[in-house]
């Protein structure tokens, strides 16, 4: 097992880092990070005032309107954000563990998921630029058109606790390309592994400016989102957050793109090999960052006439599930990330019985785990798509078993969310596969597994988000587009 940290292990960091340079924030407040596992505070960070944000969009302000880097060559761009990448590569340990510490993520799950996925994301994003052309001269209905790609500008990049350096990844790594410039507000449960990203970025030559990190609360952060100077807000969290920032950045009309929430379906057809749809449902489900990812398979749809098989094979991969400290290599479920959020997921837990559903594995918190906010992996039975567990995002180890009759009903009950972002279906006909994720109202879909992959955009369909981030449509978010109307090339005239 890991031994919990230390007070002497305590990370401390006492400035922000704005312009460049590691300042002094303007108050004295400070972000407490807490263990989920320990319930210690492990990190302190300075927490960003309003003035603080002032100044981190002014230094970005400058050096997006007057410095070098919106104005360097695309390949001198890539040049940087390919020493970035290196360096997350080379620091991937560092990373997994720091995100583990703050978030509870097993640690197994944090190297691929948080650290490798970040470089993945750099990677892919690199690969989309190589191929980019920034401007090209069409043939317009009047003459000639030279059609240019002009980064957005400023960009508010707002990040959530449960994926820190990857969704900062999917912002960072498409606008630094782009050449925008970044004013970074993690969330302040999981500050720490942003400071780190500053040092790299600092180290990998970017101009003064380009990238700022101030950790502050919803307050400073709203600051952030209505400040003139931003000229888009990038935010991956939850729908009623993401429903603020869209309506706070409507007032300056400030672009956004918006990755939210999800309660997406996995469909069990009546002909799929179940063991080892089973094996990627139970990845997709708890095994997924302990449940606390917006793109979990929280509803698993089966054909009535296999309804107990599943159940009782599912029932059993559940209570095979190791709880416990995510150091150990051995776990596969670990912490909620802070005690309040522990709280509403045993709350929904409560919602799903007062329903009527049936616990069919798990419905508390481990006995054996006095200390940390744990839950034990939940399978509720004989649910009905019309109850609270089945519409709304729990964002915990408790997933959904739902009956239908045929492919129809699967597919209307898949729909019938208000929200858009995942999903699967295992079949035995690959083709029979695709044909129905066709008719999935959701922005990312497996069939026959579950995989987020970060070559291919990716985003969400109704309150699962507005915009694609990762590959080449990640990219295309952070440009503006300018047409410029050239004059006709007069007529060549011989005698």
């Amino acid at each position: 097992m890991h031994a919990p940290p230390s007070p002497a292990q305590l990370i401390e960091h006492r400035a922000l880092f704005i312009d460049g340079q590691w300042a002094e924030p303007s108050g004295t407040d400070v972000i407490e990070v807490v263990s989920p596992v320990t319930e210690q505070v492990v990190g302190r960070v300075p927490h960003a005032s309003p003035a603080d944000m002032d100044r981190a969009v002014a230094a970005a302000r400058r050096a997006f309107d007057d410095g070098p880097w919106p104005r360097l060559p695309l390949a001198d761009r890539i040049e940087v954000v390919m020493r970035i990448r290196d360096a997350l590569a080379v620091r991937r340990e560092e990373i997994a563990e720091l995100v583990t510490l703050q978030n509870g993520s097993p640690i197994t799950w944090s190297r691929a998921g948080q650290a490798m996925s970040a470089v993945a994301a750099f990677s892919t994003t690199l690969a989309a630029a190589a191929d980019l052309r920034l401007e090209e001269e069409r043939q317009g209905l009047g003459g000639p058109v030279l059609v240019r790609r002009e980064p957005v500008g400023v960009v508010a990049a707002i990040t959530p606790w449960n994926v820190p350096q990857l969704t900062l990844a999917a912002k960072l790594a498409p606008g630094l390309l782009a050449g925008c410039t970044f004013v970074i507000k993690p969330s302040p449960e999981t500050p720490l592994d942003a400071f780190l990203l500053a040092e790299i970025c600092a180290e990998a030559g970017l101009p003064d400016g380009v990238v700022n990190v101030v950790p502050a609360d919803r307050e400073s952060g709203a600051h952030l989102v209505a400040h003139p100077g931003v000229d888009k807000v990038a935010f991956t969290g939850s729908v009623a957050a993401g429903k603020t920032i869209m309506a706070t950045a409507a007032q300056n009309l400030t672009r956004v793109s918006l990755e939210l929430g999800g309660k997406s379906a996995a469909l069990i057809l009546d002909d799929a090999d179940v063991t080892a749809a089973l094996r990627a449902i139970v990845s997709g489900t708890c095994a997924a960052n302990s449940g606390q990812a917006c793109v979990a398979l929280t509803r698993v749809l089966v054909p009535a006439s296999r309804y107990d098989e599943v159940a009782a094979a599912l029932s059993d991969a559940f209570a095979l599930m190791t709880v416990g400290d995510p150091f150990d290599e051995r776990i596969t479920v670990g912490p909620m990330v802070t005690w309040r959020h522990r709280r509403r997921v045993l709350d929904y837990i409560r919602i799903g019985r007062d329903e009527g559903a049936t616990v069919l594995t798990g419905g508390g918190v481990p006995a054996d785990l006095d200390t940390g906010w744990f839950v034990q992996p939940t399978l509720f039975g004989d649910v009905t798509n019309d109850m609270r567990i089945a519409r709304e995002e729990i964002y915990g180890p408790v997933v959904c078993l739902i009956r239908y009759d045929d492919e129809d009903e699967a597919v209307r009950i898949a729909n019938d969310s208000p929200f858009g972002l995942s999903g699967a279906v295992f079949t035995a006909d690959v083709e029979r596969g695709t044909r129905i994720a066709r008719r999935i109202r959701t922005g990312t879909l497996s069939v026959n597994g579950f995989r987020l992959d970060l070559a291919a955009p990716f985003g969400g369909f109704k309150q699962s988000g507005i915009g694609r981030e990762f590959g080449a449509e990640g990219l295309a978010g952070y440009f503006e587009y300018q047409s410029v109307a050239l004059p006709r090339t007069p007529a060549t005239t011989t005698d």
